[in-house]
């Protein structure tokens, strides 16, 4: 039931009938929707996830190298297009696709407008996995010395062109 009227509508939920009784109020006294913050509250409760998707030229040869060489998990694979995860970390794969110009690979443009930057535990361990395995040496790790004390990091470029560079975890953290 909408407070001072009577009730309007299946409602399966509290929040249900706040954003139909929210709706009616707007359309009834045209003006902008008042953002109910009970209902925004509660439609976000965990933030939002940022993550990659690259661009290889043979989806299932980058699924091999990652899962091989960085040590990530297969979280799906549609044939072309896969999701993994390194530590908890997702990131996602798609084939080239010759039907979308606007996206290709790093090592079919010969150019990449876009690192891949991990924060791990352990920086050197992993860049030393991924040259084992055959990606190409990057920056030499070595500690940066920045203001909130020491920044350890270095790199490599994957067998598929992206560039990673992988640090300790010391960015992560709050330094205001």
């Amino acid at each position: 039931m909408c407070p001072g009227g009577a009730a309007r509508g299946p409602s399966s939920t509290a929040v249900g009938q706040r954003r139909a009784c929210a709706s009616r109020r707007a359309r009834s006294t045209r003006r902008a929707p008042v953002l109910d913050t009970a209902i925004h509250a509660n439609a976000m409760t965990e933030p939002p996830a940022l993550s990659v998707m690259l661009i290889v030229p043979d989806a299932a040869a980058a699924v091999a190298w990652y899962e091989d060489a960085l040590g990530a998990r297969r979280l799906w694979d549609l044939g072309g297009v896969a999701g993994l995860e390194l530590d908890g970390a997702p990131f996602f794969l798609h084939e080239v696709n010759p039907r979308n110009p606007k996206e290709t690979s790093p090592d079919r443009a010969g150019v990449t407008s876009v690192r891949v930057e991990v924060f791990v535990d352990d920086p050197d361990g992993l860049i030393e996995r991924a040259t084992r395995a055959g990606a190409v040496p990057g920056t030499e790790p070595r500690d940066h010395d920045l203001p909130w004390g020491k920044h350890r990091q270095g790199g490599f470029v994957d067998p598929f062109g992206h560039v990673w560079s992988v640090g300790d975890r010391s960015p992560l953290e709050r330094h205001a």
